[in-house]
């Protein structure tokens, strides 16, 4: 039987008079990815920190795993310190060894880069230290704001192929993500938020049968009633 390691059960969150959430239930399993798609607005990044334990829903109730492994939208790295460094200071805050370190290194393909300082890296080289700091500890699971946003074909194909193997070592994995060929290649499990609200879910085979369609495209433009473009801008609540 597969293992459930987080869960968020009816989760419903206000900021003033808008409803974050609404009555959004979700759950990783281990070794699966799930993806949350959605307009701005529509409540991922909400969705994200609620289950990361950042943000105190108003009601519903979250499971989390002992370790947790999570990369926000736009990570912030300490000027001045080099790649290893900055890895070495979040093992140490984690509990984790320098053989760890070097492990995450090489597994998310880093190693040309230790020496450099944060704030020299590209935009991609940055978003991979972002994932290997999330990576650090192999913890259960992990939870990644848009983790490809801004980055160019191949630093997120590859950042999506390091995810991709960690789901296959039996990590559970969800991620908000606006790239909806790669949610197609990689994701397990879907979800589509709209105003907070969870207004489909499935296998991405199991939506493609529902709307008869093998386009995530179509499928969002049917079920949002609006232009999927939208889904491709960064920025939530």
């Amino acid at each position: 039987m597969t293992e459930t390691i987080l869960t968020g059960d009816a989760l419903t969150h206000r900021f003033g008079d808008i409803i974050a959430l609404d009555e959004v239930s979700v759950s990783v399993d281990a070794g699966t990815m799930v993806a949350v798609l959605g307009p701005n607005g529509s409540g991922k990044t909400t969705l994200l920190r609620a289950l990361a334990g950042l943000l105190i829903p108003d009601t519903g109730r979250v499971k989390l795993p002992d370790r947790l492994g999570y990369l926000p939208q736009q990570p912030i790295f300490r000027p001045g310190f080099t790649v290893r460094e900055t890895l070495s200071f979040y093992a140490r805050l984690e509990g984790v060894s320098m053989v760890e370190v070097d492990s995450v290194i090489e597994r998310t393909g880093l190693e040309q880069a230790t020496a450099h300082r944060v704030e020299t890296l590209s935009g991609g080289m940055r978003g991979l230290l972002g994932v290997a700091q999330a990576l650090l500890g192999d913890p259960p699971a992990i939870l990644l704001d848009e983790p490809a946003t801004g980055l160019d074909p191949m630093m997120r194909r590859h950042i999506f192929e390091v995810l991709d193997t960690n789901r296959t070592d039996g990590q559970g994995i969800l991620f908000a993500s606006h790239d909806l060929e790669l949610v197609e290649e990689t994701a397990d499990r879907i979800i589509i938020l709209e105003t907070g609200r969870p207004v489909e879910s499935g296998t991405p085979s199991s939506l493609f049968e529902r709307y008869d369609t093998d386009s995530l495209e179509a499928i969002l433009h049917e079920v949002l009633e609006g232009d999927p473009t939208s889904v491709a801008i960064g920025g939530d609540r």
